[in-house]
């Protein structure tokens, strides 16, 4: 079996040397069907990967359309992406799910320890404790903070990694103090490198951006009244002017999470949702029919759209010009294979089956698809480098979600050697058809 499979793999190589522009053509079409596919197929997986595959099933993502009667927020589309803060509040003060946590964004100005370091500002994610062990965020340094620094809103930051090295140079900075906008922060923990792709605990903020830089008490919004950097929507305007006025409007601007370890959990939470929105009705809020959701990662994700549209559609495109290129092979391979007839013919008198003639020139086309893998390989990275430099400004980001990892690599290259097989059965079998007294006569 060794000593023929070894014999055919010469014979193909033999084949190809003596044919070397054909082979070349159907390596080229092989080749670009298979970078351009293999490049829309990878930003669609990349796109569509379980962030947290650990949790997935039991984080939920908690929504409740607030929105007016006159007009349905994203036109119907899906349901209110945030919660008010009386909402927010309620429903944490409730404490109905396993964990929970609440959460927006915030910008501040570090002030680093050096004289000569100059402020720079950082993204801050103003949470509430419960985040880091629902999430499953690793820890470097430290942890994160309790609730009861929660409930008394003490000034605790928890920091990424490149925000320590960057203020602390990468030491254990637990314990020091970090001066964020003129206010003193007690660090307790340091991440380690953590950014989810997509970044689903925030689907307002850009889904592959990255994870903030420094983590703080959610309490600390509300007193010490921080400059806000996420998205906010209102149906409704403000009923007077102030802090007061907006955390009591109608105004969306509070992701919440709940997590929710079984069915029996996610019924009990989702009664009491519809039950608490039943309620609010009844004061005279929520004027919009009855909807309330607690959605795990991956369909929340679907929900949300993830995926654009654009890359599905060019991904259908993709394949179909795959298949044609495929087609084109296939014209290439007939021509290949029917020009030698004559040595076909000949080798069917002296006892070649068709058989084993079949399976020699499979073993041909499979050779000539592999190669045409490797060249899809180079073509689908080039493509990839090209949709990066379209997006300098989110160099990081695109970074993260435009590389093809070895498992690309393999279904690229199984990909094309199964695409030549098929596309080679039709050729070879009209090629193994030849009857060979008709070429023994005219020789």
């Amino acid at each position: 079996m060794i000593k023929l499979a070894d014999y055919n793999l010469k014979l193909a190589l033999k084949n190809i040397r003596r044919t070397p522009v054909l082979s070349a053509l159907m390596v080229a079409a092989i080749g670009i069907g298979i970078g351009m596919c293999m490049s829309m197929v990878t930003v669609n997986y990349r796109f569509s990967l379980d962030p947290i595959p650990q949790k997935s099933d039991v984080l939920h993502f908690v929504q409740i359309d607030t929105w007016s009667a006159d007009f349905p927020f994203n036109e119907g589309e899906s349901l209110p992406n945030q919660v008010t803060y009386r909402d927010a509040k309620a429903l944490m003060s409730a404490k109905k799910a396993h964990r929970q946590a609440m959460m927006s964004r915030a910008a501040l100005a570090v002030e680093p320890p050096g004289r000569d370091e100059r402020p720079f500002f950082v993204e801050v994610r103003a949470t509430t404790a419960d985040f880091f062990p629902m999430f499953d965020v690793p820890m470097l340094y430290g942890s994160g903070w309790t609730e009861a620094e929660d409930i008394a809103a003490e000034q605790v930051v928890v920091l990424s990694a490149e925000t320590n090295e960057r203020v602390f140079g990468g030491e254990d900075s637990v314990g020091r103090t970090l001066r964020m906008s003129g206010a003193d922060y007690r660090v307790v923990g340091v991440m380690e490198e953590w950014n989810p792709s997509p970044r689903f605990y925030d689907p307002t903020g850009g889904a592959f951006s990255d994870s903030e830089d420094a983590y703080i008490p959610w309490e600390l919004v509300v007193t010490k009244e921080l400059p806000r950097s996420g998205n906010t929507n209102c149906w409704r305007p403000l009923e007077g002017d102030g802090l007061q006025a907006f955390l009591n409007s109608e105004c969306i601007w509070i992701q919440l999470w709940v997590e929710l370890r079984n069915a029996d959990e996610r019924a009990e939470y989702e009664d009491f949702l519809d039950a608490y929105a039943t309620t609010q009705k009844d004061l005279g809020r929520m004027p919009r029919p009855l909807d309330t959701r607690a959605t795990p990662v991956t369909p929340m994700l679907q929900e949300m759209g993830l995926i654009p549209e654009e890359a599905q559609v060019l991904l259908g495109l993709s394949v179909m010009f795959l298949v044609v290129c495929l087609l084109n092979t296939i014209g290439l391979l007939l021509a290949k294979f029917l020009g030698k007839a004559t040595e076909i013919g000949t080798r069917r008198a002296l006892g070649a089956s068709r058989g084993v003639l079949f399976q020699q020139y499979l073993v041909e086309a499979g050779l000539i698809g592999f190669c045409g893998g490797i060249l899809g390989l180079g073509l689908a990275w080039l493509g990839l480098e090209g949709i990066k430099a379209q997006f300098p400004s989110e160099q990081d980001a695109v970074e993260r979600v435009m590389v093809l990892d070895w498992n690309m690599a393999f279904v690229a290259v199984a990909l094309a050697i199964v695409a030549s097989l098929v596309t080679a059965i039709y050729p070879t079998w009209r090629a193994c058809s030849i009857q060979p007294a008709a070429y023994l006569k005219a020789n």
